[in-house]
């Protein structure tokens, strides 16, 4: 099984001096769950930043050549990992989103205009993630549980805009 790991990147020599590389961590916990996973990984492709075409085109070729993708929602996401979200969706892949509860994008007991939400998720991350954990380790059980049902399609975007419309029609 090829599994895409979607997360941080360091940007520029200074930055990977102090990165921690999460992979590593991903990498260890995945392969003792999934004999034979093989991961790619973005940082594959770090001798190419500066030739944007070509760093997208690779990290594109890595999602569709990809079984399912896992993004490390962890920490707070930057634009990169948010259009590989949408890029696995254009090539049907299944997405594991690693978000823990009270991160960033994962906030408990939120209000908005006097309604509390028990358990808010970033709507983008949420509406794109097939399936959604709060630690690695629970990889492997949710590989198993993607298998019985429908992974969600680039269309996600089509149908969100028409359920809106049916909402704010009949206001």
């Amino acid at each position: 099984m090829k599994i895409y790991l979607a997360g941080s990147v360091p940007k520029g020599d200074k930055e990977a001096k102090s990165y921690v590389n999460w992979r590593k961590e991903y990498f260890r916990i995945i392969s003792q769950q999934i004999n034979g996973a093989k991961l790619l990984d973005a940082n594959d492709f770090y001798k190419l930043e500066g030739d944007s075409k070509a760093l997208l085109g690779a990290e594109c070729l890595h999602i569709r050549e990809s079984d399912l993708v896992v993004v490390n929602a962890e920490e707070k996401l930057g634009a990169g990992t948010s259009m590989e979200l949408v890029i696995a969706k254009y090539f049907g892949k299944p997405i594991i989103t690693v978000l823990p509860k009270d991160s960033f994008h994962r906030r408990l007991n939120l209000t908005f205009e006097g309604r509390e939400v028990k358990d808010w998720v970033h709507p983008f991350i949420d509406s794109f993630s097939d399936i959604i954990i709060e630690n690695v380790s629970e990889v492997k059980a949710a590989i198993e549980k993607i298998k019985n049902q429908k992974i969600k399609e680039i269309s996600i975007i089509e149908e969100s805009i028409k359920y809106v419309e049916n909402i704010l029609n009949n206001l």
